[in-house]
């Protein structure tokens, strides 16, 4: 039974079978492999043998092997310009070409003859390369205006002509190719669970010694999503060689590595091994949490909040509640990492990649560190030349599309709320805004401490705790606190002291790490970002109202 048409494809025959469009930019996942059949195909590979297998000529086009008639030559042949095509190694002088062919296939049309033209394919490869967005070589105009012409004007589209770009990223393209009206854009997506399963049935076949007998394929597709063929096809040669069948056990562990490889460091994944229990304090705050991982598990999505933003001080353990929660609602966190670039269209390039990749994984949940700095401004001026603008615009959008909601949860972390854009913490984007605040009693401050020294070996009695209890300073951050236990610890050892009087010896001239006016402003400003005062602890709560 042959395999399904992916549905970019059928979106693409689609647009061409109705006329609507004869120029194609296909972009995203257009280095990773497709199953076709009992083989692995290259996108080239699959357009030339599947999508254009009705085509009588198929050109294509790269800077690295120019230009080359992949079929149809003794029809090209009848075309006195034909004999120049070997020389067509610039993109210039390429497009040109095929440009002329077309022009001559138009002109015989127009004086009549009778012999139906042939259907012309040509397949442009990186075409961000020769035709990119900051408009870089002298011939970049020249190109530029002939793909355009291409797209719209006659003879071209009177013919049964396509034309199909190929990049990794639509922001790399020129922008009058990639907005244009006349040209369709076509989303290469990362495979689904059904596309790397029948890839696995493939590869199954070519590296049988990589799956265990019985290995179930589906379970295996499901556990991987959100990677690439060709690093499935790669894992998969690397364990027949060893003779190491794929387990269950190591599947997170391979996925991390995968995934990651891919992104080509954009991002990294959080391991949720912890869960909500884990999580110190504000009883309220993990209640309501819990509930919402609860409608998540039971797919009741309407009350589901599209993100949360976790806003406090400095220490408050921000990544550690992303690390809870990942655990409670037992999906994967993906962080996002320094994607911004300093070349033209990078940073944009990079973020297209990551969504690609938070659209394959199914249910996750994306963590954005500093949001204020990483989420750019809606107006920057001039001093980065708009990428701040385009940054916060791409963000946005991504964030309040109602089709992630239930698919996608993101997790915003700041200790300046007030500097990221209104826009992006309204609801829509993000639905519950939660301060992470420190200790409001001295009592609460000891059982952090005795938390923390529990995890960190320092041995220390209720007793201990109840007598040091007074001594113990409040607006105490989890960052401080464990700050406090470790200097407790290091003195216990090399003064070889219990932990009782090693805690005691730390706290005598203990000064928070924070400034006591840095702390107040960064409380202040995250109570009053809170969505509900129950997050609040009581001690607190009058500094929603109170001025800065």
């Amino acid at each position: 039974m042959p395999n399904p048409s992916p549905a970019w494809a059928n979106e693409l025959v689609l647009a061409y079978e109705s006329r609507a469009s004869n120029q194609f930019i296909l972009f995203g996942n257009v280095h990773d492999r497709l199953a076709v059949d009992d083989r692995l195909l290259s996108l080239a590979q699959y357009l030339e043998d599947t999508l254009l297998r009705n085509f009588s000529v198929v050109l294509s086009y790269d800077l690295g092997n120019g230009l080359i008639i992949e079929r149809g030559g003794e029809t090209v042949s009848k075309w006195k310009g034909a004999e120049l095509q070997r020389q067509m190694r610039e993109p210039l002088q390429a497009i040109q070409w095929i440009g002329s062919y077309l022009r001559y296939l138009g002109n015989l049309r127009t004086l009549g003859n009778k012999e139906q033209p042939p259907q012309v394919a040509v397949i442009l490869r990186d075409v961000d390369h020769f035709a990119p967005a900051d408009g870089s070589g002298f011939e970049h105009g020249s190109i530029t205006s002939m793909l355009r012409t291409w797209a719209g004007d006659s003879p071209f589209n009177d013919l049964p002509f396509t034309a199909l770009l190929i990049a990794d990223n639509l922001n790399d393209v020129e922008p009058l190719l990639a907005s244009s009206p006349h040209v369709t854009r076509v989303r290469i997506p990362l495979p689904d669970a059904p596309a790397l399963e029948r890839a696995l049935g493939i590869l199954r076949t070519q590296s049988p010694k990589a799956f265990a007998d019985g290995a179930h394929l589906g379970e295996i597709a499901g556990a991987l999503a959100g990677v690439t063929v060709s690093s499935l096809e790669n894992l998969a040669r690397i364990r027949h060689h060893e003779r190491k069948p794929l387990g269950d056990t190591d599947m997170a562990r391979l996925k991390k590595e995968l995934v990651e490889r891919d992104s080509a460091g954009l991002v990294e994944f959080i391991e949720p091994r912890r869960t909500l229990d884990d999580y110190h304090g504000q009883d309220a705050l993990k209640t309501w949490l819990r509930q919402d991982v609860a409608l998540w598990r039971a797919g009741d999505l309407k009350a589901l909040p599209m993100g949360y933003l976790l806003c406090g001080p400095v220490g408050t353990g921000k990544t550690f509640l992303v690390e809870c929660l990942a655990g409670e609602a037992g999906v994967p966190v993906v962080k996002l990492k320094n994607f911004r670039d300093r070349w033209v269209g990078s940073s944009e390039g990079n973020l297209e990649k990551i969504f690609r990749l938070i659209r394959a994984l199914g249910r996750c949940m994306v963590f954005i560190d500093e949001a204020d700095q990483t989420l750019g401004k809606r107006d920057s001026g001039s001093g980065d030349s708009g990428l701040s603008g385009r940054i916060y615009s791409m963000i946005a959008q991504e964030m309040s599309d109602s089709g992630n909601r239930g698919r996608v949860l993101w997790l915003l972390a700041s200790s300046r709320p007030d500097l990221i854009e209104v826009d992006l913490k309204r609801p829509g984007r993000v639905d519950v805004k939660v301060p992470l605040l420190p200790t409001s009693t001295a009592a609460e401050s000891a059982q952090l401490i005795g938390l923390l020294a529990r995890r960190y070996g320092l041995a220390l009695t209720p007793e201990d705790l109840a007598r040091l209890e007074p001594r113990m300073p409040t607006l105490l951050t989890p960052g401080a606190a464990e700050a406090l236990v470790v200097k407790a610890y290091r003195h216990s050892k090399t003064a070889s002291v219990p932990g009782g009087a090693a805690l005691e010896a730390s706290l005598s001239g203990y000064q928070n790490p924070v400034p006591a006016d840095v702390l107040d402003f960064q409380m202040r400003i995250a109570i009053r970002e809170a969505t509900d005062l129950s997050f609040v602890p009581p001690a607190f709560r009058d500094m929603a109202s109170s001025s800065t």
